[in-house]
């Protein structure tokens, strides 16, 4: 999915006022055509709902619009897919103003996220997080952890849905794109890749970004059968490319940003997905989308000690130690991991992973956030 331009998605949200009402507005902070709205389409797919287009590009813009449709009293509830400022300010505003009811769906703890990149605005964080939780109607959590940090924090209900994989592939078309995708990048058919896909943005506070513990591990291991096949883009896959040196192309593999079509293709090539989390009040908040690909997948996947790695043991996983992916620890660990892991154990982790995990079926959460917002329409607004 590719966000709108700034003209497309004023012209929607100029055909949204021409339209009228429906009982639900919601809108997806990650901006429009995002991965993010298209959950919250799903969500909000059984409802009278409308979808307002988020520009990230003209946040200013958008903030005035949502007021706009708020001051108008023409929703009865609105939903915000994110946790960005300018969407939850006018959603603050539009409650101490009009009265208007929101619900808030979330997969991040938003101070400690916010905190992570800017530190010294920690204490607004912390408020603006707590502000928006106690006036909500309701929070979405993509996480069972996350809903309870919300109900802490002041909201008033809260329901979990974790998310799903929008693909299903057959075992046999897995294993035609296995082979094709290997065959491209010149990947041995009995070697044993690790990998992940994400987006490689270069963090200086830390200095990682997604792949690092993958490269690094396998330069560590310089294990003759395994491989890293690390996919996507942003400014740390230069630094990626850098640190492989000799390897690039041989035993480490960055073939850079594919289409979100063809991401299955690229995971059916892998076995053994990376879910690198930092064990902390970010990292042990989350699932990330990667968990329900990995599992729809049936990809065993190496993570931290994080909540997750132990809720979400099937017999599928492996955790190693180390407080984030950057720790040398949890690199030793991954690089020894890749020394010894055998084809045989890979097929046995692979084959405890069950064919369908409720906790990531789609049907049933958008039932039970279906239940969950008509609960809210139907209840008479709360005053404060």
């Amino acid at each position: 999915m590719t966000e709108q331009s700034p003209q497309e998605a004023r012209q929607d949200r100029g055909r949204l006022r021409e339209q009228g009402a429906a009982e639900i507005l919601g809108f997806a902070t990650q901006g429009a055509g995002g991965n993010e709205e298209q959950r919250l389409r799903g969500l909000l797919s059984r409802l009278p709902a409308e979808i307002f287009p988020f520009e990230r590009r003209d946040k200013l813009g958008c903030f005035w619009g949502i007021l706009q449709g708020l001051r108008g009293r023409r929703y009865r509830l609105v939903v915000m897919e994110g946790s960005g400022v300018a969407g939850g300010s006018a959603l603050l505003l539009g409650r101490w103003l009009y009265g208007s009811r929101y619900v808030v769906s979330s997969g991040d703890a938003i101070a400690p996220f916010l905190r992570a990149r800017w530190p010294l605005a920690a204490p607004i964080f912390e408020f603006y997080e707590r502000l928006l939780y106690r006036n909500c109607s309701g929070f979405i959590g993509w996480t069972p952890y996350l809903a309870g940090r919300a109900l802490t924090m002041g909201a008033r209900r809260a329901v979990t849905a974790a998310g799903w994989a929008e693909y299903r592939y057959t075992p046999q078309r897995l294993a035609q794109s296995r082979a094709t995708i290997r065959s491209e990048l010149g990947i041995p058919p009995d070697a044993i890749v690790f990998g992940m896909v994400g987006s490689l943005n270069w963090s200086r506070r830390v200095s990682y970004c997604y792949g690092l513990e993958l490269v690094r591990a396998a330069l560590e291991a310089a294990a003759p059968q395994a491989r890293v096949l690390v996919v996507g883009d942003g400014d740390g896959r230069a630094r990626l490319r850098d640190l492989a040196g000799e390897q690039l192309g041989r035993t480490i593999f960055l073939p850079g940003r594919v289409e979100y079509s063809r991401v299955p293709d690229y995971l059916a090539a892998m076995d053994v997905g990376s879910l690198p989390q930092s064990v902390d009040g970010v990292g042990s908040f989350r699932y990330t989308t990667k968990v329900s690909e990995y599992f729809s997948l049936r990809l065993p996947y190496v993570t931290n000690r994080i909540p997750a790695g132990y809720d979400l043991d099937y017999g599928g996983l492996w955790r190693l130690p180390g407080d984030s992916p950057w720790d040398a620890r949890f690199v030793a660990s991954l690089a020894g991991l890749m020394r010894e892991l055998t084809r045989e154990a890979v097929e046995k982790k692979r084959a405890a992973i069950p064919a369908c995990l409720p906790e990531f079926c789609r049907n049933r959460q958008i039932d039970r956030v279906t239940q969950f917002l008509q609960d809210i329409l139907g209840d008479e607004p709360v005053a404060g």
